[in-house]
């Protein structure tokens, strides 16, 4: 399945913006991911074909950056910071608690990272890329069900505005 008509000419936007057509690489692996909801391997095809790369070259990128789901996650998804000053202000806890609340969820995907540069907010996350602490465990799953709910509006999952640019 290569991209759609309109996929199609939204990528040949953004390859527009770049002097060499790789360059595009990011913001097509963004745009799969929000289609499918994590980079498929047909995703890493369509992007490879389009761009004239290997679907090597296209996965060797896919893997090396964190933001690029290469499984199937929640439609939120939910980054809690566990380095340095979110673990003296409890990101541990706070992760721990989101991980056994969620446990089930097929909607939300708890995920531990190393730094989200907020340490201002610690103990911080992110839903779908966007910042939110400092929270305790009650705060943070009160704030993820207000977007479950659709009374919040998260991002897609890849950071970008619901329907908006890449």
């Amino acid at each position: 399945m290569a991209f759609s008509g309109t996929e199609r000419r939204r990528a040949e936007e953004i390859v527009a913006r770049y002097p060499q057509s790789r360059s595009a690489t990011l913001p097509l692996l963004f745009m799969v991911q929000d289609r499918d909801g994590w980079v498929t391997p047909q995703g890493i095809e369509d992007v490879a074909e389009f761009l004239g790369l290997t679907p090597a070259v296209v996965l060797g990128t896919c893997s090396f950056y964190t933001m690029f789901k290469l499984s199937p996650v929640g439609r939120l998804v939910v980054s809690v910071c566990t380095n340095v000053s979110c673990l003296v202000n409890g990101g541990p806890q706070l992760h721990e608690h989101l991980r056994r609340e969620y446990a089930r969820s097929d909607d939300v995907f708890i995920e531990e990272v190393e730094c989200l540069a907020a340490c201002d907010r610690a103990p911080a996350l992110q839903i779908n890329y966007d910042f939110h602490g400092p929270l305790t465990g009650e705060q943070a799953v009160d704030l993820i069900e207000r977007h479950r709910s659709g009374e919040l509006t998260a991002r897609t999952i890849s950071g970008t505005a619901t329907g908006g640019e890449v």
